[in-house]
């Protein structure tokens, strides 16, 4: 039997308590507090212990809102303590000078904080709570005082798919170590919101060719799209095109390790780098999985099919002899135009959205303008 690589990055909803009401959520109902199907304390601490023994991925506590379990810095403190790379991903909105030292003091290596405007009323409109955007700019610099890292993530949707330029500056002001941009996933919530709120294909082929001038420029910011693989065969394509024009390029940080698919080190010299690392365009499955509040093992956080659940099997188990996670590891079983592109191995296309839009997580990515049956040719 095949025995694959450890997770690189887990996600762990912590509970689906949030103190938002966020128009894209991943999830279609929204607790406003803790709820009795959350894994208990105990179960937390078995599951750190579990994923321990499989490997050191990055174990990030998520949501909902992770700040409102009274017990998550005591969570964040086992697994710093087994050795997991700890980071928080949370609004930012609850938190404070005194809570910000405690979230050090408990073993998190780095916090993201969502913003989904450049200002308050493009990011309150999304995240359904007027003041959030100010709160969530007092949690950051709380965070930044204490010296922890902290990286921006914005979703890019139509209500700010204009404002990327004003997302970098508000990074760059705030001393944010990365600006990592989500691209929309039609499930959950954003089912609802798709149609609304969906950047076509060709918006997304031009967001990713910003993301790739602008880390052209930005050398000390890093900059990561998620759940937007495509960008791995944009990054490709540029790369050809600059070298057919003999136009030289210092290759990124970030670029150098996806290209070298090196999973270790630190770029750019920061001793939080792991929490950047990546090799690939769709890792769900392969190299990312996410746990639910109730021990649910998926793919990732977009992808509703279940793997198994830590409350009756192991995690090393689900993470190893998962029908559904060996079918994801074999991109030869893709489908449609992903399975006849050349970039399929590099980018896998997104299977959640995949899964969104057509009930199948092995059908094409339904928004990649990419057309590989253009590039083909015949040799007779």
């Amino acid at each position: 039997m095949t025995a694959y690589p450890p997770p690189r990055l887990i996600f762990w909803e912590t509970t689906a308590g949030c103190n938002l009401r966020c128009i894209h959520c991943r999830r279609i109902t929204v607790a406003d507090q803790l709820t009795p199907q959350d894994l208990s304390a105990e179960e937390a601490f078995a599951l750190i212990d579990q994923v321990a023994a499989v490997g050191k991925p990055v174990f990030v506590l998520s949501g909902g809102e992770p700040l409102m379990r009274p017990d998550i810095l005591d969570i964040a403190r086992h697994a710093a303590d087994a050795g997991l790379p700890v980071a928080l991903a949370t609004n930012g909105t609850l938190i404070d000078d005194g809570l910000a030292a405690r979230i050090k003091a408990s073993g998190v290596r780095r916090v993201s904080i969502s913003f989904d405007g450049p200002d308050a009323a493009t990011h309150d409109a999304f995240r359904g709570l007027k003041g959030s955007f100010d709160a969530a700019v007092r949690g950051f610099r709380a965070l930044r005082a204490v010296g922890l890292p902290v990286q921006i993530n914005t979703t890019v949707a139509k209500h700010n798919q204009a404002h990327l330029e004003a997302m970098r500056q508000i990074a760059k002001d705030l001393g944010a170590v990365g600006l990592h941009l989500f691209l929309l996933v039609p499930v959950g919530c954003g089912v609802e919101i798709a149609e609304e709120q969906m950047i076509s294909a060709q918006e997304y082929e031009r967001v990713l060719n910003w993301l790739y001038d602008v880390e052209q420029s930005e050398p000390d910011l890093q900059l990561k799209a998620t759940c937007a693989p495509h960008y791995f065969r944009v990054m490709h394509q540029r790369r050809a095109e600059d070298r057919r024009r003999g136009v030289q390029r210092d290759l990124p940080a970030s670029h150098a390790r996806q290209v070298a698919g090196h999973t270790g080190g630190h770029p750019g010299g920061r001793p939080d780098g792991q929490m950047h690392a990546a090799t690939k365009g769709c890792l769900a499955g392969t190299g990312v999985c996410f746990i639910s509040h109730r021990g649910e093992v998926f793919p990732c956080g977009y992808l509703p099919v279940e793997a198994g659940n830590v409350r009756r099997q192991p995690f090393g188990d689900i993470w190893q002899n998962s029908p559904l996670f060996a079918e994801l590891r074999d991109a030869d079983l893709l489908e449609g135009k992903c399975g006849l592109c050349q970039f399929k191995h590099l980018c896998s296309g997104c299977r959640a959205r995949a899964y969104g839009v057509t009930g199948n997580y092995l059908a094409e990515e339904p928004f990649c303008a990419y057309d590989p049956e253009s590039r083909m040719v015949c040799v007779i």
